[in-house]
């Protein structure tokens, strides 16, 4: 096993090749240093490491949910949004309420991901920060925000139909006759 030195070393290297090696060896990790650098990596330069951080989060069997809900305050937007949605794939309904914070984000990609967290917890109690995100300035968090009411199984009111419909866009088209099929 590689010393903490050495695994920093490795991921702050340049090596992407390397950075993902150590990443695949470390998912069975519960060391407090570690799991910090591994979910800094969701803001690698590089989209097979951020992927690759992403993955031996999900798969780590120990409980490091405190580590991500801490990182849902990150300064990086990768980081808050990725760890919004790696404690929904490991089905962590602790965080909800640190994750509907996030529908209020400055960063659209960061609300675009608490979104597809909530709905992928099936978080009734999000449904109406979820519905407060369909007048949302960005597109691509209407078309969360519907998806997640939709996995929730909302019932969208007329008004709010109405509203998301003004957007000429074939996936919200989609969405909607999927959310009329509830």
């Amino acid at each position: 096993m590689n010393s903490i030195v050495e695994i920093n070393k490795i991921l702050d290297s340049d090596s992407k090749e390397e950075k993902i090696e150590i990443l695949e060896s470390l998912s069975d990790s519960n060391d407090p240093q570690i799991i910090n650098k591994i979910i800094s990596k969701l803001d690698d330069p590089e989209i097979e490491v951020r992927g690759e951080a992403f993955c031996v989060l999900v798969l780590n069997k120990n409980n490091i949910s405190k580590f991500l809900i801490k990182n849902l305050n990150s300064d990086s937007k990768n980081i808050r949004g990725y760890s919004a949605l790696v404690l929904a794939n490991r089905k962590n309904a602790e965080s909800i309420s640190s994750i509907i914070d996030l529908t209020k984000d400055s960063s659209s990609m960061v609300r675009s991901c608490a979104l597809g967290a909530l709905g992928f917890l099936k978080a009734n109690a999000a449904s109406q920060a979820i519905h407060n995100c369909f007048s949302d300035s960005n597109l691509e968090v209407k078309k969360s925000a519907l998806k997640a009411a939709i996995d929730l199984g909302d019932k969208l009111p007329p008004e709010e139909i109405e509203k998301i419909s003004e957007e000429k866009d074939e996936e919200i088209k989609k969405l909607l006759f999927l959310a009329g099929q509830n």
